[in-house]
C-alpha cells in the first residue's frame, strides 16, 4: 500500500499554518521548493523527509497507529485544503 497523492499542490501552497513547516515558507505560506508549473517539489527526488507521507509514517507513526488510520488523517487534511480552496 502507498499514499496516493492527485498533485494538487495545495499542501505545499499552505504551509504558514504548521511549525514543522515553518523553515520551508517563501514568506507567503508557500514552500520554498513548491514549483508553480508542475504543482511538485522543485526537488522531488530529494524532498525533505516531513514531505514524505510514508516515510514519515515508517519513522515517526507506526508504533501509534495503523498505515490505514495515518492514511486517512493524512486524506482528511488534503480535503480540508481542498474545500477551503473553493470557498
Amino acid at each position: 500500500m502507498k499514499f496516493f497523492c492527485d498533485q494538487c499542490g495545495l499542501c505545499c501552497k499552505n504551509i504558514s499554518n504548521s511549525a514543522l513547516y515553518k523553515d520551508l515558507d517563501r514568506g507567503d505560506g508557500v514552500c520554498k521548493l513548491f514549483n508553480e508549473q508542475t504543482n511538485l517539489c522543485s526537488d522531488y527526488e530529494n524532498r525533505p523527509l516531513k514531505c514524505r507521507i510514508d516515510a514519515m509514517y515508517e519513522l515517526f507513526y507506526k508504533d501509534q497507529l495503523s498505515l490505514l488510520e495515518y492514511y486517512e488523517l493524512n486524506y482528511e487534511g488534503c480535503e480540508k485544503l481542498k474545500e477551503k480552496e473553493q470557498k
